[in-house]
């Protein structure tokens, strides 16, 4: 999401760890699609061009809805490296306000 002129994309608004909620992130997560995408980082950073859903025909405005719901609340991080954005997902502040919660959720991983 590079902007028109073509500079190196914005940084984005994290919460910091201290503001993580946990109905925010239960929220984010709820998303079979959201999930999906969490899963998805759970292996390591991953390229947002290389972020995909199971629905292929999924509008890019609503995968990018989605990417936002999951940063606002924490769960990821969006960065921006060179024109794109790389994705990471933040266990360790997530592990560090709700132990354990992040290995539950992700114990489903198929």
């Amino acid at each position: 999401m590079a902007p028109a002129n073509g500079t190196t994309p914005v940084e984005l608004p994290h919460p910091d760890r201290k503001d993580l909620v946990l109905t925010d992130v239960l929220f984010a997560l709820s998303d079979p699609a959201r999930l999906e995408i969490a899963m998805q980082i759970s292996d390591g950073i991953l390229d947002m061009a290389d972020c995909h859903l199971s629905n292929p025909n999924v509008p890019k405005s609503t995968k990018s809805h989605h990417m936002k719901v999951l940063r606002e609340a924490g769960v990821i991080r969006n960065d921006p490296v060179g024109r794109g954005r790389l994705l990471t997902l933040r266990l360790q502040d997530l592990d560090a306000r709700f132990p354990g919660l992040m290995k539950v959720i992700l114990s489903g991983k198929q």
